[in-house]
């Protein structure tokens, strides 16, 4: 019985070190993002996620006005990022942040150019079939910026399909994706271990 006892405080101990560790291994996409009344709720650990690229609209070269103003720093989140590598696709759960930066100053000790400065938007895409059955590709557009893009919000509403889908599903070269215009994305697809930078 004594020994019984032991086996079973020895099986507790066991359990309470390795459950933390299955919950990492078994983690799903919803972990990355989480919606409130519906609505999305702003991601505040992206910049631990993995970046895949920075295009720039500065608004100079777009009538003053850029729809995206101006730098759009992208991240994938590291689930959806592991699974583009090996398979070469977005997997239902993949959530991109893209994080808006003005142009600062346009002159450096490296020569002339846009150089990123303050932090002015943010929004999000997010593919899945359980929340977004009825959008295209089930992908869902949101904006946390502020109308001034001078603050961001706590939460945001999914875009009108009209708004965004119909541009991404004409221009964007996989899936609802502009992976023409993020060289990490082209290079990390289906290419395993060589899609983090190559072998070391």
């Amino acid at each position: 019985m004594f020994q019984q006892r032991i086996n079973i405080s020895i099986l507790r101990m066991l359990l309470a070190f390795a459950m933390p560790a299955l919950a990492m291994s078994v983690a799903s996409a919803d972990e990355y993002f989480k919606f409130k009344n519906g609505k999305l709720e702003r991601p505040t650990d992206y910049r631990e996620w993995v970046f895949v690229g920075a295009p720039v609209t500065p608004n100079e070269l777009n009538d003053g006005k850029a729809a995206f103003p101006e730098f759009h720093n992208v991240y994938i989140d590291p689930e959806s990022w592991a699974h583009w590598k090996k398979n070469g696709t977005f997997r239902d759960g993949t959530i991109l942040v893209k994080e808006l930066v003005d142009v600062g100053v346009k002159a450096s000790a490296s020569g002339n150019g846009y150089f990123p400065g303050n932090f002015i938007g943010l929004a999000a895409t997010i593919k899945s079939s359980k929340l977004f059955a009825d959008e295209p590709g089930n992908w869902a557009y949101f904006s946390f910026s502020t109308p001034d893009l001078k603050g961001l919000t706590d939460t945001a509403e999914k875009f009108a399909t009209e708004s965004c889908n119909a541009c991404h599903a004409g221009a964007a070269a996989d899936d609802f994706v502009f992976t023409q215009h993020y060289p990490v994305l082209r290079a990390a697809k289906a290419a395993g271990e060589l899609g983090a930078g190559g072998k070391r």
